[in-house]
């Protein structure tokens, strides 16, 4: 069932405005009027702009529904992806208009438009029979907060897809590690020094990926190495990273997409950089 919208546009009826009722997969989510949006210091009906455009937002992320991605799973097979939707604007404000400059009562069923998935299925059996790069490093699995972080880290860039000439940013894809998302406090260094943080331990997956794809031979846009050398990868091939520090970056320079197969596991952290028989790649 879908909350109510912000009180500050479900004003009282008033019985000389109609109110607009909304609909959604069959529910009403909302009665409003058009009180809400007038601007008060005209005689003659006017919208709002700023208080229409802040509804329009907040209906969005009522009725929105993200797409899904295909991935590959444990089991080398595809899962397909699923289309979402979101708020159709322009309908949605063509009846809006109607409603708003007419003295009548209306019931709209909110307009949605379809929102592809960025990554389907045909498009992931394309790139997944090529591999142009890989890495493998190694952990202690035995420190299990350490172990927690390189998994989830890892499994936030497995399956993902970069295509041509976009740029990858690990912080924006695994995203702020926190005690919500189940990061737990490990080893960290900070200017040569070791302390505990949240999330300590990711940036083995960052280096293991750093050389993967520098392996494939895409363009490094932002690297920058610890203050002191770490012991699972050679001196000078890390990749540290912080949420509110260093980010590593690399750009897809190819003529193709290029997918990430990342996978930690008994104390070993592989990855794979893969792509379509099509690309046009070198190898370092």
């Amino acid at each position: 069932m879908l909350v109510s919208i912000l009180l500050f546009i479900v004003p009282v009826t008033s019985t000389n405005n109609p109110d607009l009722v909304l609909n959604f997969k069959g529910e009403t989510i909302a009665t409003i009027n058009k009180e809400a949006f007038s601007s008060p210091l005209v005689e003659i009906p006017l919208i709002n702009e700023e208080l229409y455009n802040q509804f329009l937002t907040k209906l969005n992320q009522q009725v929105h529904h993200p797409p899904t991605n295909a991935i590959i799973n444990e089991k080398n097979e595809i899962i397909p992806g699923k289309d979402g939707y979101q708020l159709d604007r322009q309908k949605f404000t063509q009846e809006f208009i109607n409603y708003f400059f007419n003295d009548e009562p209306l019931t709209i069923e909110i307009p949605i438009t379809q929102v592809h998935q960025r990554v389907d299925a045909e498009l992931l059996s394309d790139i997944r029979v090529k591999q142009i790069g890989s890495y493998v490093t190694y952990y202690n699995n035995r420190h299990s907060e350490r172990s927690n972080n390189i998994v989830l880290a890892t499994e936030a860039i497995n399956n993902h897809v970069i295509f041509q000439g976009e740029t990858f940013s690990f912080n924006e894809v695994v995203g702020k590690r926190t005690k919500e998302k189940g990061y737990l406090p490990a080893p960290i260094i900070i200017k040569g020094e070791l302390y505990e943080g949240v999330g300590g331990g990711i940036c083995q997956v960052s280096s293991t990926l750093f050389n993967a794809v520098d392996n494939a031979g895409v363009k490094i846009i932002q690297r920058y190495s610890h203050s002191r050398n770490v012991n699972y990868v050679p001196s000078g091939r890390d990749a540290t990273v912080s949420w509110y520090g260093p980010d590593f970056t690399f750009k897809n320079v190819y003529n193709q997409p290029i997918l990430i197969r990342a996978k930690a596991d008994k104390g070993k952290v592989y990855i794979g950089i893969y792509s379509s028989d099509a690309i046009n790649f070198k190898q370092n």
